[in-house]
């Protein structure tokens, strides 16, 4: 399972239910993942080299995806933690499309279909653009 967190109390609550369902199923296996937006602001550009900007993305991530490394080896879940740089729908399917997933655990604010829709959430657009299973904890 695919388990895409940002440091937000929902992503959270989808770790602790990766948990609960690694608890269930033995061999069991999460890829945690983050997405970093990509520095794309000419003033930073201007300063810093690509591999530079690139270094500072993956830390911002790793710092992001350390505490739910804590708490799925604190359970015994084996899991990959990745952090990818792009567009956050865009980039969740790709990986687990790429890291052969079976399917997504992701967090939601849980505003609502209708809202989501407006909005535009991560949420929406990783189920519009999947062909994978969704769970959406709320």
């Amino acid at each position: 399972m695919l388990v895409p967190v940002d440091g937000s109390a929902p992503a959270h609550r989808a770790v602790r239910h990766v948990v609960a369902l690694a608890g269930r199923d033995p061999s069991f296996e999460a890829v945690l993942l983050n997405v970093q937006p990509e520095v794309d602001e000419w003033s930073v550009r201007r300063v810093l080299r690509p591999e530079e900007i690139e270094a500072m993305e993956v830390s911002r991530g790793g710092d992001v995806l350390r505490p739910e490394c804590g708490v799925l080896k604190a359970a015994g879940v084996r899991f990959t933690p990745l952090v990818a740089i792009g567009q956050a729908a865009e980039t969740i399917v790709s990986v687990a499309t790429e890291q052969g997933c079976d399917g997504i655990v992701m967090g939601t604010r849980g505003q609502g279909l209708v809202a989501g829709v407006l909005m535009g959430s991560v949420s929406t657009q990783v189920l519009r653009l999947t062909g994978l299973p969704v769970m959406l904890i709320k």
